[in-house]
This record gives structure tokens, sequence and C-alpha cells, in this order.
């Protein structure tokens, strides 16, 4: 007698037909889904798609309006995020939920003190902790207040956090938004340490490399559906970008010659920045923007990127250097700033659209013209034309495809693909001369990134000189018509894009001082 196949083991989380409905906006549909125990399982589609508002439902922010959830086989009632964590759920945001002027463990402590006694709650969190980062690699110094930490160090805190709280299935909503190239090679060795331990991992993210290279299974969402779900073995790239779309995508570069550069239209000469504490961040950077081209600069974040962008803006003074723009020259005691620098055509997309570009509590309209609200067409005598500056974010949002297209939304409302493109549509919308561009799609979901780059390559198109500051190297590699290599705050090298493989560039953007004298 042959014995029947053993039962396959329970999942970790089973979610059956969920639904949940914000209004006339159905975020999720008849959603199933199914993780495996001990796997990475990754969760994908366009920003608004649902993901995050799935996850939400399975973590307790959230009631379904319909559907059931299993967690280890059991049927789960999640009312609250207390539910979710006594289920051993845990789950890290994309925008972290740490009180700044605490240390990291008065954060891990907060609201799940283990004694009355503080003294005595400390050292048992610390024990705790001190075991944890041990067992898992997760490194982060204790006492010191989270304000200081980096984003690397918080996010490593965000996952202690959780797993000090018994949390055995741990949700990452874009975990590598933020982080350097070094740090998210570390945070992928933590998930796989973490995945051979038994715990499963729920990967939210818009990154399909890293989902290829990190995840065992994958579920593509779109329009609060899932649409496709298979083992990676049996994914692709472009197969997973079709599916989050609903259509092909074009992926990297394209086929489009290059339009030939025209006349210097920004020149920077000997820049050189310290910072409060005199380091030197900028050691003589000199380049040249050439209208019609798109100059690229690559690097590991952190060796004079950020400085560079925001001398070239106005936002900082050099120490040392000069700058031509538009016919004008700035040295150090009279800078070029921010007002003059849109007068004279120069726009800015910084790094960091919460931090620089945008006010959170602010109505879309009014985050569309921040800078801008001088132009005549937005004001008369003083008076500032608030109509018309509705219209003219409307007309924008059309141009740029921003969701939903209600000028009168909060800032916050709005995916931070959708946020992005706001922020473009008000600098590209100004038809400038010369546009800086840190980071266009951080955070960005496959189609805003075909969008955005569509964008940028139509303004070059028009005569535009742009520079572009990205730490993915497969965005340098799409967008530049010529690259340049910054490494500890100098400029290390300098090639045509056809002449850039990943791996040479990643030679310069490591190579150290010493070796560049030998």
């Amino acid at each position: 007698m042959i014995s029947p196949a053993p039962a396959p083991p329970a999942a970790a989380v089973r979610m059956s037909a969920i639904n949940k409905r914000f209004g006339s906006v159905q975020a999720n549909a008849d959603v199933d889904l199914s993780v495996a125990r001990a796997t990475v399982h990754g969760l994908v589609g366009e920003n608004g798609a649902g993901k995050s508002t799935l996850m939400s439902v399975l973590y307790g922010f959230y009631a379904a309006d319909s559907g059931s959830i299993e967690v280890f086989g059991a049927p789960a009632r999640i009312r609250n995020a207390f539910d979710a964590i006594a289920l051993g759920l845990g789950m890290v945001h994309q925008h972290f939920m740490l009180v700044e002027t605490l240390s990291a463990i008065d954060n891990v402590m907060l609201g799940a003190e283990p004694h009355a006694l503080l003294k005595r709650a400390d050292a048992v969190v610390r024990a705790r902790l001190t075991e944890l980062m041990g067992a898992t690699g997760l490194r982060v110094e204790l006492d010191a207040i989270v304000g200081e930490l980096s984003v690397g160090d918080r996010q490593r805190l965000e996952i202690l956090k959780a797993l000090y709280r018994g949390a055995k299935i741990l949700i990452l909503d874009e975990p590598t938004a933020v982080l350097t190239p070094q740090e998210t090679e570390a945070l992928f060795k933590v998930l796989a340490r973490l995945r051979a331990q038994g715990t499963t991992i729920i990967l939210i993210t818009h990154k399909l490399k890293e989902v290829m290279r990190l995840c065992d299974h994958v579920t593509v969402m779109r329009g609060g559906r899932v649409v496709h779900e298979c083992a990676i073995a049996d994914a692709s790239v472009q197969g997973l970008a079709e599916a989050m779309v609903g259509r092909q995508v074009n992926i990297g570069r394209q086929g489009d010659a290059a339009a030939a550069p025209g006349a210097v239209a920004l020149q920077a000469e000997g820049l050189t920045v310290r910072d409060a504490m005199q380091a030197v961040r900028l050691q003589g950077v000199s380049l040249s923007l050439r209208a019609g081209e798109i100059v690229g600069i690559a690097g590991v974040s952190g060796n004079g990127q950020s400085e560079l962008l925001e001398v070239l803006s106005g936002l900082r003074e050099p120490a040392q250097g000069l700058l031509r723009v538009a016919g004008q020259t700035f040295q150090p005691g009279r800078w070029l700033d921010p007002r003059r620098a849109r007068e004279l055509g120069l726009a800015h997309v910084p790094e960091d659209r919460h931090a620089r570009a945008m006010v959170m509590s602010f109505a879309a309209w009014e985050s569309a013209v921040l800078g801008y609200e001088g132009l005549p067409a937005y004001s008369r005598r003083g008076w500032m034309r608030h109509r018309r500056m509705v219209e003219a974010t409307a007309a924008l949002m059309q141009r740029f495809d921003v969701r939903p297209r209600d000028p009168l939304l909060g800032s916050a409302k709005f995916s931070g693909g959708n946020q992005q493109k706001l922020v473009l549509a008000r600098e590209i919308g100004q038809a400038p001369r010369v546009l800086l561009v840190g980071q266009p799609t951080r955070g960005v979901d496959i189609g805003a990134i075909e969008f955005i780059h569509a964008q940028l390559r139509a303004l070059r198109d028009a005569g535009c000189a742009l520079l572009v500051v990205a730490s993915e190297l497969d965005e340098i590699l799409a967008l530049a018509d010529r690259v340049l290599v910054m490494n500890e705050g100098r400029i290390t090298g300098e090639l045509p894009i056809n002449e850039c493989t990943e791996a040479r560039l990643g030679l310069l953007m490591v190579e150290t001082a010493h070796e560049r004298q030998a």
C-alpha cells in the first residue's frame, strides 16, 4: 500500500479574498496571497497598486471590508498592530517609526518595557538585543541618539525592534529606497541570514533586480488585484515589469541617438567644500555642462555628489572656486542663491524630495509652484493668483501623468512616484536652460521610471543641459551621454557613454587617492 504524500507545511501567511475600499477607490479587490514559511516573498507593483494597503491590512492598520487571514495555519483576527505583534508579525515602514530624540535602546523598549523599574528593564533589553545582534549580524550602537544615526543604522534598529518583539514574519516596505549600495548589500546579507534562521520575509519593493536576487517567490499587483505570481526561478525582470504595468516596458538605454552637444551652459572650476568639522567634502572639482547633453555623476553615495549639487544649485557656498552660468560669474562671498538660479534658468530637483522639494502639509498646487510663485503668471503686484496656480498645476499633472489629478489634494497623500513626478513637472515646466537632478527615480516604480527617463531625454533634445546624480549605475548607463565618476570628493574619471561599462565605472568609483598617484 502506497502511503499518502505528506501534506505541505502550512503557509506562514494566507490571505483570501481581501477587499478594501477607500471611498470610491477599490484599493484591494479579491486579493489572495500565500507566503511560504522561511522564504523571502516579493510583493511588487506600480505606485498605487495596493501593495502597502494589503500589508497594512495584514499588520492591523486597516480592517479589511471582507476576506480572511491565516497566520501559521490558524485563522487570525487582526484588529490592530498589537494583535499583529502577538501573532509574530513585524513591519518596517519606508519612513521609520522612531523617536529621534531617544536612544536606540529606549526606542526598542518604548511600549514594550519588560519591567516597571527602568534600570532593570534596560539590562534585560540590552542583553536580549546583544544576543539578537550576534545572531543576525544587525549591529547598532544602543546608547546612540536615533537622530544621530545613519539611515542604514535606523533601518537595522527597526528590524531589531521587530525581532525583539518576537517577529517571525517580517514585512519590509521599500527597504532599500534610501540606502547606499553598501548599506543595501549589508541588508541583503542580514535578510539571507534571517531566512536561514526560519524568519519569513515579505519584501515590498520597486526594484526588480533585487527581487530576482533575493526572493524565492514573487506576487505582482496591478489596480488592486493580483495579476501574476510565480517562483523566482520562473521569473524575469522584463516579464515582471510588463505584469506590473500591463504593457511592454522599455527598460534601460534606448536606441535614440544623443543630441549633439552645443555651447557650454554651466562651468565650474576648482570647487572646494568643507563641512562643519572642516573636513573636505569637495576637492577642487571642475566640470562643464553643454546644451543638449546629459552628464551623469557616478559614485558610491557620500563621495561629494550631494555637496556638488548643493553648490551648483546655490544651496551651499564653497570655500573656493567659481561658477559661470548664463553669462554670470559667481565666487565665494557673492555666490549664486536659489532665487537667482531660477532667474538664470537653472532648475534643481533635490535628492530628498520630502526635505528639500516639497512641503508635505501643503496642497499639491502649493508644492507645484514653490520657488516660482513670483512669476507674472502666478502673481500680480505682490498678490498671488491662486486660481491661476491651481489651473497651472492641473495642466502640469495632465502633462506629467501625476495621479490622482487633484491639485487640491495634500502633497503627503500622493505616492512617492507621483510626488517625484510633481517635483519634476514644476522644474521642467519652466523650460530651464540647465537642470540639476539628484536621484531622479528613487523609490519610483518601473512605469514611472520609464516616464521620467523619457521626460529627461526630451528636455535634453530640446537643448537643455542636464546633470544627473544617481546611486544606481543602471540609471546612469540608461540616461547619460557623458559620465563623470566621483570618489573622495574628486572627479576620478570622465568617459563618453560608449566607453562605459559597469566594471570600468566600478573601478573608478573605488579607486583610492594612493592608487591614483601610483
